[in-house]
C-alpha cells in the first residue's frame, strides 16, 4: 500500500513537473517581439523538449517498477 501511495505522489509531481516546464518556456517568451523572440522561443523550445523527455524518462522508469 505504501509504494502504491508512493508511486501516486511522484507520478503527481512529474505532472507538476510537465506544467512548470511549460509555464517556464511561455514566460520565458512573455513580451517578446521580431528577432529577440524567434531566437529565444528555439532556445526555450530545445529546452521544454530536453525537461520533457526527463520528466518522460522518470514516468516510465516509475512506472515500470510498479507493472
Amino acid at each position: 500500500m505504501t509504494t502504491i501511495a508512493f508511486d501516486v505522489d511522484r507520478l503527481r509531481e512529474l505532472d507538476e513537473g510537465t506544467q512548470e516546464a511549460w509555464r517556464t518556456y511561455s514566460e520565458s517568451l512573455r513580451d517578446l517581439t521580431g528577432e529577440e523572440y524567434e531566437r529565444v522561443e528555439a532556445e526555450s523550445w530545445d529546452e521544454l523538449q530536453r525537461e520533457l523527455r526527463r520528466i518522460a524518462r522518470r514516468r516510465k522508469t516509475l512506472v515500470g517498477k510498479s507493472a
